[in-house]
């Protein structure tokens, strides 16, 4: 395990693709494809089985074994973060001390959602899983319908295992935690290269670098307005759905991996596929996960 010094540097953290095999389950041989690429771009650490990498639609058995499976391919390379939060704190637990038993360098850690709870409840549902083990805590209050403030975020940064947050509440915020000291990551692509160099975010926690990894290194290691103007667009399409619809569809697109669904995520429209297919293949295809892009066929979709 890395201590969490050596975790703050890890400014660009792909939230890792989870690719499956046309009966449905985890296409490992893919997913080790995937996560190579991510390696040889340059990217820092992965989140293993988080919302992009749709954790909520395993079971604890699949998802822990792919963080195990993580630890033991590329731990040695990569920083491995494994989403282990719940909106039970006695699962969270669980999962947390498993995660770290199989070598996760860090767990993400969510505030309970739809179950919602009290602030005393969310301050000790953090404090419980930051005396596990080093962790990020996610701020993403469009999911789970509770923004988590500085009045929650200020007591838990003193806990001796809080890195810092993966912030979805804005540039705004995210500076003013790191004039604390505080370290954040973005949880907005969009936003994230403004992040980096003008409030000094940490770097950001990434959906997009699933798609272009490389580009998205060159954003966090450099200003460069121009590059963050041109792949807008792409950011913007890759959310015109809730998030992993659009960059499971252009994975897919790009053929690296199978065009298989678990439900209820369902492929972009062939007119929202048309729209992405644009923004991709005006890239260099050097620079994308897969090859040049290509309209969806229904018939090979296969929803599980």
């Amino acid at each position: 395990m890395r201590n969490l010094e050596t975790i703050k540097q890890a400014s660009l953290i792909t939230a890792i693709k989870t690719p499956y095999l046309t009966n449905g389950d985890i296409d490992l041989a893919c997913y080790d494809d995937l996560v190579e690429q991510q390696i040889a771009a340059g990217v820092d650490g992965i989140i293993v089985g988080g919302t992009t990498g749709e954790g909520q639609l395993m079971n604890w058995e699949e998802h822990l074994m792919l963080i195990a499976h993580s630890v033991s391919k590329f731990s040695d390379r990569l920083l491995i973060v494994g989403n282990t939060g719940s909106n039970n704190t006695r699962e969270a637990i669980k999962a947390t001390q498993y995660g770290f038993a199989t070598g996760m360098d860090a767990a993400l850690q969510i505030n309970p959602y739809y179950g919602r709870t009290s602030l005393a409840g969310v301050k000790e549902h953090f404090n419980r899983l930051l005396d596990i083990g080093p962790a990020f805590i996610y701020n993403v209050a469009g999911r789970t319908g509770q923004d988590l403030t500085p009045a929650i975020i200020e007591p838990l940064a003193k806990h001796e295992n809080f890195i810092g947050v993966k912030e979805c509440g804005g540039n705004e915020r995210i500076a003013h935690y790191e004039q604390q000291g505080i370290a954040c990551w973005s949880g907005n692509d969009d936003e994230a290269h403004d992040a980096r160099h003008i409030h000094n975010a940490h770097g950001v926690i990434s959906v997009t670098s699933n798609i272009i990894p490389g580009l998205f290194r060159q954003l966090m290691d450099e200003q460069n307005d121009a590059l963050n103007a041109k792949l807008q667009p792409l950011m913007g399409w890759l959310f015109c759905e809730p998030n992993p619809i659009a960059i499971n569809t252009a994975l897919m697109m790009t053929g690296a991996v199978n065009p298989v669904f678990r439900l209820p995520y369902v492929p972009l429209t062939s007119a929202q596929q048309e729209i992405g297919l644009g923004y991709i293949n005006e890239l260099d295809v050097a620079d994308i996960v897969g090859e040049k892009a290509q309209l969806l066929d229904e018939k090979d979709v296969i929803l599980r």
